[in-house]
Parts: C-alpha cells; structure tokens; sequence
C-alpha cells in the first residue's frame, strides 16, 4: 500500500488513493481530486468518497460508529478511512486519516496521516478527534473480500448502491454474499435478485435467468422475481416461458402491478 502525503486540498483524495490501492490496482490522488474534491467546501465530503470508491469497482460501506469495528477490520486486513477534527468544535479542522494498524497494551492506533506515513497517535486522542465527526469511517474492499463488520443488510444496500455505477463489481459482491455461511432469507433473496440484476445488467441471460428462477423458489410470492424472470426469458426468446413468468407476476399483483404490466405489454408485442 503506498503513501501519498495529505498536501493542501489532497487529504481526501491521498486517504482514498492509500485505501483503495491496497485492494485493486495503485490509484494517485490526482486521479481521484475531480471526483471526490468540492471546491465550495475547500474539501471533500464523506458521500463523495464512498461514491468514488464505488466507481473505481470498490464495495464501499460505512462502519458501525464504534472503535470496536475500525479495530476488526483492520484485524482482517482492511484499511480504514476514519474523518477527524483537529482543531476545536468552534473551529473545526475536518481531517481524513488512514487507520493502518494498533498496539492495545501500548495504546496507540498506527495512521497514514497528513505529511506523515505511519504516524503513531494514543487512542484517547484518537477517538477524542474521531468522535466530532461523529465516529465517521469507511472501508473500501475489493468486491469479493467483504469486509467484517457490517450487518448484512449494510452490506447488501452497498452492493446495490455498486451495481448502479459498476453491474460487473457488483456481481462479485452479491456473490460473496451468497457465499457466507449463515445469511439470512432475506439477504439470501436481496443477494439473488441483485445477482440476476447485475448479470442481466452485462448481458449474461443465461446466468440472470438461473438467478431470478431461484429467486422466484426462495419468495415464490414475490411478484418482482416473477417479472424479472419474464424479461429474462423474453430476451432469451423464451416467449411461453415469459408469458407464464408474467402471468404468475400478475396474479400476485402489489405496488409494482404497473410494471407488471407494462411487462406483458412487452411481451405480447414480441414477434
């Protein structure tokens, strides 16, 4: 993982650049400045470096606002972006920082901070400047490596929030979702219906169908599997298969039924 010194308008920028080197390929700030810099706040906000991360085919989540979780996630080798303050509430420093590494016995938390590489601050002083942010952190992993301390749903709400910018990024982290041993139903559905979204999303049919159909087996009264499914079909040229898909999404009806039939409309008006 390099090291950029924080330069005038760079703390952002070098913070993110440190944090997502360390899972993808090595990224310079000024690469990433256009996308995470607001020039009319003279720095960059916490939106716009999740954001940011996500276009470069990053999972990027919040973290619980607690110690505990910026301290597991460094355990599982994931660096983490925490904001502080440094000056006073009356006169706010806003500062992004790059949690590395900790020493418990020795009370001191390990950061890639400022002109500094690994910069050594005691933890009361850490969280003393973390807590005016309001205990704000992020990590940004590659899609396949989740990390550790999000609830599922967190998770699952980042991994949709990827597919919108990156389907392909998102696939493997719908993927890995999949994958945990003890996900729950609903995250098992969500995870499924984003898989199949994502693989549509790239063009792989065959693999969204296999998706939606198991989807449409975990909540068979789930009317948007039903219709998705349907696309899918009628995209393959499956138009019996799509027509009986629809038929099942209409008959369930509920908030989307206009999609539904908008849906159908599609496929009657195949050839």
């Amino acid at each position: 993982m390099p090291f950029y010194a924080q330069e005038r308008d760079q703390c952002g920028p070098a913070t993110l650049a440190m944090a997502l080197s360390a899972s993808g390929p090595s990224l310079s700030p000024d690469e990433l400045r256009p996308m995470v810099f607001v020039p009319g706040r003279a720095g960059s906000l916490a939106t716009e470096m999740l954001a940011a991360a996500r276009r470069q085919g990053r999972l990027s989540v919040a973290l619980d606002p607690a110690l505990s979780a910026v301290l597991r996630e460094v355990d599982a080798g994931n660096p983490v972006i925490v904001l502080q303050n440094l000056g006073l509430p009356i006169y706010p420093v806003w500062h992004y920082a790059l949690v590395i590494g900790y020493d418990l016995p020795q009370d001191r938390v390990l950061m890639h901070s400022g002109p500094q590489a690994r910069a050594v601050m005691s933890l009361e002083l850490f969280e003393h400047t973390w807590a005016r942010s309001g205990y704000w952190a992020m990590v940004a992993t590659d899609p396949g490596n989740l990390p550790v301390t999000p609830p599922e749903a967190a998770l699952l709400e980042a991994s949709a929030a990827l597919e919108r910018v990156d389907p392909l990024a998102a696939r493997r982290a719908y993927g890995a979702l999949l994958r945990r041993p003890a996900h729950s139903r609903d995250t098992g559905f969500g995870a499924t219906m984003g898989l199949g979204n994502s693989a549509f999303a790239v063009g792989d049919t065959a693999a969204a169908a296999a998706a939606f159909e198991a989807a449409s087996v975990l909540q068979p009264d789930s009317g948007d599997a039903w219709n998705n499914l349907a696309s899918v079909r009628a995209a393959m040229g499956d138009r019996e298969g799509a027509r009986a898909a629809i038929d099942r999404a209409l008959s369930l009806g509920g908030p989307h039924r206009a999609v539904y039939e908008q849906t159908a409309a599609e496929i009657a008006a195949r050839p």
